[in-house]
């Protein structure tokens, strides 16, 4: 890419979308960084596209250019996904946010990339049912399938890769394709829904998708424990779901995150140790039973300070500090900043796995609160650093690099929801060995201009 190419590009965007093509630095800022620490860069201009067509010709327009194409949904990645590390046009698809149908009777939903969850679940309240993945953050459908995004709800209901049942896609070339349909099982040729379903935006951009959904459960019930070690915590949910307990959520919060949740949620006033946050989800006897067997099993394990919470209110405030805490973590060290890292064991190993973990934390002597989707195996760790101070950072950046190690040393993943971007593409071959090499092969054929988000998760130059 050179400068007079991107400039021609640039000029033949504003063509195309007038006053929808940014060059203003402001905006450019704002498409520069994501949630966590990465290293900021910034794009040549921002474009907001409306429609399929148009992402078409944007991506047709850049690859005639050789200018680099990443795309933005809303910003709340973690590992660097969208970040402009080669420049070129950043498009941010949030004006393309049109529920376009909702099959009541299928249980789908079609939906172009700019829907957020929670306005997806919104339009669905009145039809009974709802839209079950959540990461936590208000993230669009469309950045959500790109990341292959879960959360506190994976363990009942699937990751994105369970939930998207056909997608439409802008190829690296402007050629817009179909891939899936509303059925729910096909042996029709490859799977391309799912090679796109976490592609990170380096294989093409999703413009539409459709969404399974699910009926509302009759019953909701959360609660939260106490234990005196993480190890028990973790212990009654690998037995919980050993016995077969349906539950909807099962969040994992060590002693140093609920200092952090009480500091960040005062009405929240929970014992500091380590906590499980629960949901239950069916029928108002089939919640009874799986919330009786749970106690049972719990008790075994030092379970104290059970709080229930029947109300909306009361979970929508439970649940909403869960979501916040990353923030709650942040408050535990005034003026900081934070190294993100999650990865995902075999249930049977997370207790160790964890174990080791905070091991490592005491032996680096950081403030690291730990929380996890225990009921999947994965956890996320916030290794909090001094700006100003930069031996720090490279002592939280060996942190993180260890616990990833000893997850792959588990036989897990480096990464369980965050994903590769930037962050974890140096660990890509210890984790995939040969089948890596197949990744850039797969990249090449697709992206042979590689325009698409270069520099993430794999590269081909």
């Amino acid at each position: 890419m050179t400068q007079r190419n991107t400039a021609l590009a640039i000029a033949a965007l504003k063509d195309l979308l007038g006053d929808r093509l940014s060059t203003g630095e402001s905006i450019r800022e704002i498409h520069g960084r994501d949630e966590a620490y990465s290293e900021p860069a910034l794009p040549d201009a921002v474009a907001f596209p409306e429609s399929t067509d148009e992402v078409s010709a944007i991506v047709n327009t850049c690859v005639q250019h050789k200018v680099p194409v990443v795309p933005f949904g809303i910003g709340t990645s973690l590992e660097g996904h969208v970040i402009p590390t080669h420049g070129g046009i950043s498009v941010d698809t949030s004006r393309m946010n049109k529920i376009l149908e909702v099959h009541e009777s299928d249980l789908d939903a079609v939906v172009q990339p700019g829907v957020s969850r929670t306005q997806l679940n919104e339009a669905l309240r009145a039809t009974g049912l709802m839209f079950t993945v959540d990461p936590g953050a208000d993230a669009t459908l469309g950045g959500m399938a790109a990341t292959r995004a879960s959360g506190t709800n994976t363990v009942r209901y699937g990751t994105m890769r369970e939930n998207v049942l056909a997608l439409e896609v802008v190829l690296p070339d402007g050629t817009v394709i179909e891939t899936g349909s509303r059925a729910r099982k096909s042996s029709a040729g490859y799977d391309l829904t799912h090679l796109f379903v976490g592609s990170e935006g380096t294989l093409g951009i999703i413009t539409r998708l459709t969404v399974r959904l699910f009926g509302q459960p009759d019953t909701i019930l959360a609660a939260t424990c106490g234990f005196e070690t993480v190890d028990d915590a973790v212990n009654s949910v690998i037995m919980a779901i050993q016995m077969g307990i349906p539950m909807a959520r099962i969040e994992l919060l060590d002693e140093v995150q609920m200092k952090g949740m009480n500091n960040f949620n005062p009405d929240l006033n929970l014992p500091e140790k380590p906590h499980l946050f629960l949901e239950f989800h069916g029928s108002e006897t089939g919640v009874k039973e799986q919330v009786e067997l749970f106690q049972g099993i719990s008790e075994e394990f030092g379970v104290s300070g059970f709080e229930w919470a029947t109300k909306a209110e009361d979970r929508s405030r439970l649940w909403t500090a869960r979501h916040n805490a990353y923030y709650a973590g942040k408050s535990l060290r005034k003026g900081c900043e934070s190294v993100v890292t999650d990865c995902c064991v075999p249930i049977s190993a997370l207790a160790d796995c964890i174990a080791r973990t905070k091991e490592l934390i005491a032996e680096a002597g950081m403030i690291a609160p730990i929380v996890g989707h225990v009921g999947d195996g994965n956890f996320h760790l916030l290794i909090l650093f001094e700006p100003n101070d930069p031996e720090e950072l490279v002592r939280a950046k060996a942190l993180a690099s260890d616990v990833n190690r000893i997850a792959l040393s588990f036989g897990g993943t480096v990464t369980g929801e965050h994903g590769v971007g930037t962050g974890k593409k140096k660990y890509m071959v210890e984790e995939h060995g040969a089948a890596y090499a197949l990744m850039a092969t797969l990249k090449r054929a697709v992206d042979p201009e590689n325009i698409m988000n270069p520099g993430k998760t794999v590269d081909i130059n």
